[in-house]
């Protein structure tokens, strides 16, 4: 009992000019503030609306989008941006988030302001998400897809033996499903040397 009388003596006993315990007390709820503002803010920007709050993606990607399975489909799950280009573990959300800073930054340059700069930097741009998503086994495909609950009665016989043959060889999902929720760049279709780009 001595031992809490003497933690609460030395709680009440003033600093310069505040007790140690409202110091405490003042910086826990300073904490609880600034991080409850932090995931605020952090959620936030992890909705489509923030994603398409640029007409940069609205004009763009957003449009194609609209026109995929992953928008409209017969079960009603639709997949947003977040849930295909940001990981869901908050270590590595962080890394996206700082890497996002990039974006920003081009959107302020005016890199791809134009439909016509979009489709000229297009091949690039996705360049850089695949190879994001190859190099992290297509984490966030894999959020909503799981081969061990594939149901193989319920694909197409083609389907099933392209995964099959896909997982035999180690492939992740972005080997084969480039183009599944926007466009392929034109001369990624137009040009079969284009295509070779995906062998780096």
């Amino acid at each position: 009992m001595t031992i809490f009388k003497n933690l609460w003596d030395w709680l009440k006993k003033p600093s310069a000019r505040w007790a140690a315990g409202t110091i405490l007390i003042v910086g826990f709820i300073s904490g609880v503030i600034f991080w409850g503002g932090f995931n605020t803010a952090l959620e936030a920007t992890n909705k489509e609306s923030f994603c398409i709050s640029c007409h940069e993606m609205q004009e763009n990607v957003y449009k194609e989008y609209q026109n995929t399975i992953h928008y409209s489909n017969r079960s009603g799950v639709r997949a947003t941006c977040p849930d295909c280009h940001v990981p869901k573990d908050w270590t590595h959300k962080m890394i996206r988030k700082v890497q996002a800073s990039n974006e920003i930054f081009h959107k302020i340059l005016g890199t791809i302001d134009t439909p016509e700069k979009f489709e000229a930097k297009r091949l690039e741009l996705a360049h850089h998400v695949w190879d994001k998503m190859k190099e992290t086994d297509s984490r966030e495909c894999r959020n909503c897809h799981d081969e061990d609950a594939m149901d193989f009665l319920e694909q197409r016989r083609r389907s099933v033996k392209q995964h099959i043959k896909g997982f035999d060889e180690n492939k992740t999902c972005i080997d084969c499903h480039k183009g599944i929720a926007h466009s392929l760049p034109t001369m990624y279709e137009d040009d079969p040397e284009a295509a070779l780009l995906d062998k780096r």
